[in-house]
């Protein structure tokens, strides 16, 4: 199956692409995006491949779902496209940006510029149907999305896996920690932020520490 992604992605990914669950998926994904309004917009259901580049990737986010609702998935978790209004969970991820790395509250919620520097911002589930959370779940994705982390944490040395919640630190659980750095703390949604499960885990400064103590440049957050 010719699936129109990064060249380094197709070569380390190949073999699924060939699997039945993954044909499957496709024909499920075509159906849906002919007979409803689905997101990210079909050219963007790869956008964090064609982003980050599989020999680029410094840091891994893991989110669950696109967002839902009408212009704001953009192929990146926890990005919306420009202009749109910045959702809960974006904004507690700005707060403790600013909190941690002195960084002014940026005044759009895209996030390509930091896939763009090797921040892969990975959904387990890469499509959704419009207003219908969790509506593509149980369809092969969390399959593929697994084989992603399993290649890089195979095939890569030295990145640095961002484990936000209860759902990506399992997805994240077979990681070699040998090999990576794995950084865990709650969701940035309201519901966990608030608990004190988010604030105050300075991510992102222990993230740039670790870049450039193994020789990399930090990501300009």
């Amino acid at each position: 199956m010719d699936v129109k992604i990064e060249a380094g992605w197709k070569e380390a990914l190949e073999d699924e692409f060939e699997k039945k669950y993954f044909q499957d998926l496709t024909d499920f994904v075509r159906e849906e995006y002919t007979t409803h309004t689905c997101f990210p917009p079909g050219n963007q259901i790869f956008a964090a491949f064609r982003h980050t580049p599989f020999h680029k990737v410094k840091v891994v986010i893991l989110g669950q779902d696109p967002y839902h609702g009408p212009g704001q998935a953009n192929g990146l978790c926890f990005s919306v496209a420009d202009g749109i209004v910045k959702p809960p969970s974006l904004l507690n991820i700005f707060q403790e940006l600013q909190a941690d790395v002195q960084r002014s509250v940026p005044q759009s919620g895209n996030l390509e510029r930091w896939a763009d520097q090797g921040v892969l911002l990975l959904n387990a589930t890469l499509t959704v149907r419009s207003h219908q959370a969790g509506s593509h779940q149980n369809k092969g994705w969390e399959q593929f999305t697994d084989a992603v982390i399993q290649r890089l944490s195979e095939k890569r040395e030295g990145l640095v896996f961002l484990l936000w919640g209860g759902y990506a630190k399992r997805k994240g659980a077979k990681i070699d920690a040998s090999k990576h750095l794995v950084l865990s703390s709650g969701h940035p949604s309201p519901l966990s932020a608030n608990r004190g499960y988010w604030f105050g885990n300075k991510h992102f400064s222990k993230t740039n520490k670790f870049l450039k103590e193994n020789g990399q440049e930090p990501i300009v957050w």
